[in-house]
């Protein structure tokens, strides 16, 4: 992500407010378990405490890079549909011939198969793209190649 704003679709929107929700659900749940720092205990508690509070900070930086993100979304307005952003579907047919719809985020899981993010290879050589586009990219077993099908 850069410090510009940048657009996101309306489901790229509800997804960094689904995760924003759960981090702050989190968050209460790991400060309830911080004391005051005046507590008795042993080395063992203390390095506990010590992790939980790191936790804290974690989650805390990610709620502040969310927060920021939906600002930068907010000063940039809605994406163009005619080209690819995050946030978008895409058609896209590969240098083999197979055709895949995936969407550009800017994050994925493991369980997000049909997920690109937007810094991946071809993440970045989709971006800005419309359909007919013709991108080269680099995977892991060499350059390769995709076009746009179709953008929705």
């Amino acid at each position: 992500m850069s410090g510009e704003p940048e657009p996101i679709s309306a489901e790229a929107r509800r997804a960094v407010r689904r995760e924003r929700d759960e981090l702050r659900t989190e968050r209460d749940a790991v400060a309830a378990t911080l004391g005051d720092g005046d507590a008795p205990g042993d080395e063992a508690d203390r390095a506990d405490e010590l992790r939980r509070a790191d936790r804290l900070r974690r989650i805390d930086d990610r709620l502040d890079e969310l927060t920021e993100r939906l600002r930068r979304a907010d000063t940039a307005g809605p994406p163009r549909e005619d080209v690819i952003a995050v946030g978008t579907t895409v058609r896209v047919r590969f240098g083999d011939g197979t055709e895949r719809t995936l969407s550009i985020g800017e994050t994925a899981t493991p369980e997000d198969l049909d997920v690109v993010t937007a810094d991946s290879p071809l993440g970045l050589a989709l971006l800005g793209h419309r359909a007919g586009a013709r991108v080269d990219y680099q995977t892991p077993g060499g350059p390769d190649t995709a076009t746009v099908v179709s953008l929705g």
